[in-house]
């Protein structure tokens, strides 16, 4: 037995707008790196920054890079880490089913919560992991401000 349904022509349009929504917005989250998907993600690295006996201290992973191709940068309250992730020759195939580990050029840029001095920054890259400690200036620092009391 059939049933028949009948015809709406508001629940087309809605379908339609919702589709269209959907259309642009997955567009728009690609063109601002705001996807979740792998494929159409910008080539970044994920970062972490924290404060350390008064100084600023960024981490970042970086498998399978040399130390000698990180290019690191300080321009006024911004830190920039560039490199390029290359794909190893012998593991080209005629036939790849999936491929999540990407490959190509990154650049990741950061605000400095602080003020720091570019010439006592540290950099270390050990076991695939850049660290750089940075002092802050003395700008940057808290200053101990006392109360006096008048009574």
């Amino acid at each position: 037995m059939r049933t028949i349904t009948r015809w709406n022509p508001y629940r087309e349009m809605i379908s339609l707008r919702n589709s269209m929504d959907q259309m642009l917005e997955d567009n728009f989250n690609r063109l601002l790196g705001e996807t979740t998907d792998p494929a159409f993600m910008p080539l970044s690295v994920p970062v972490d920054m924290y404060e350390k006996n008064g100084d600023f201290v960024v981490r970042t992973d970086l498998p399978g890079i040399k130390a000698e191709d990180i290019d690191i940068s300080i321009n006024d309250d911004a830190l920039t880490i560039k490199g390029e992730f290359e794909k190893e020759k012998d593991e080209e195939s005629e036939n790849v089913h999936f491929q999540e580990i990407r490959y190509g050029k990154f650049q990741r840029t950061v605000k400095l919560p602080g003020s720091v001095d570019p010439d006592q920054v540290e950099a270390t890259f050990e076991d695939g992991v850049l660290r750089l400690t940075m002092p802050k200036t003395e700008e940057s620092k808290p200053k101990q401000i006392s109360v006096k009391s008048r009574s």
